[in-house]
């Protein structure tokens, strides 16, 4: 019986030691905040609070625009090339969030979302008509954005449900609802959302699990959504399949 209660004890112990670290630092496990890349791209500085956020701009002065939201360790100044060449026609921003890529402050849900509010109030004065792209991390800023503006296309790429649920599936023994503080729930913005949207998946993504991206998808009515698979690819690696940029591409058209 001693023994007994000594292994309860045991286990009890390391479950909540646990508990503890993935409350604490729960915030280092969702953000990876990369370094300032050197590059020739012209790089624009907005004032947010006490907080400077550098956006590297591509093809400036055309009507309309992309703002693109990137991973949770993605150097967003690495689409620059790509992306100044397939969409041409519009004016591009690439958003390295707060302690990301010479952006200061610290990235929380809260943040991310405010600082998504006030470019797009900066940008949609100098442009048309507004689009976005949302990858992985990013696609929760995305919806956010899109059901709170007016946004014309949206594109979601390797999407979830909710952060909430992903993290729910890898820890099923810890009441994750109550010990997460950003939950980036998209799926429950999807019914505020009315652009047209492109949803594109890896083949291969060991990162972001099928069924979220799935219960993501089945909440857009059939007739607003275009879901299309990049084979041979996993979660980091599909932006090298030129199948991903004729995507892109051919769902934001010419203007």
């Amino acid at each position: 019986m001693k023994l007994l209660k000594s292994f309860i004890r045991i286990v009890l112990s390391v479950y909540f030691i646990f508990a503890i670290v993935l409350f604490v630092f729960q915030r280092n496990f969702l953000y990876y905040p990369t370094a300032k890349v050197i590059h020739d791209h012209e790089v624009q500085q907005y004032g947010v609070g006490e907080n400077v956020l550098d956006v590297v701009v591509l093809n400036q002065g055309n009507e309309n625009a992309i703002i693109y939201f990137g991973g949770n360790a993605e150097s967003v100044v690495n689409n620059a090339k790509s992306f100044s060449q397939i969409f041409i026609n519009h004016t591009v921003y690439l958003v390295n969030y707060r302690g990301y890529g010479g952006s200061t402050g610290k990235p929380t849900e809260k943040n991310l979302y405010s600082d998504a509010h006030y470019l797009y109030d900066v940008f949609s004065k100098q442009h048309n008509q507004i689009s976005v792209i949302g990858r992985s991390l990013g696609t929760g800023v995305a919806t956010f954005l899109a059901s709170t503006r007016a946004i014309y296309k949206m594109v979601l790429i390797t999407p979830y449900d909710s952060i909430q649920n992903i993290a729910q599936s890898r820890y099923p023994v810890y009441p994750i609802s109550l010990m997460l503080k950003d939950k980036f729930d998209s799926a429950s913005r999807i019914k505020d959302i009315s652009a047209s949207t492109l949803v594109i998946l890896a083949e291969y993504d060991a990162v972001i699990p099928l069924k979220n991206s799935q219960q993501l998808i089945e909440k857009f009515p059939a007739s607003q959504v275009q879901v299309e698979t990049v084979n041979g690819d996993g979660h980091n690696n599909l932006s090298g399949n030129a199948r991903y940029y004729y995507l892109l591409q051919q769902f934001m058209g010419p203007s």
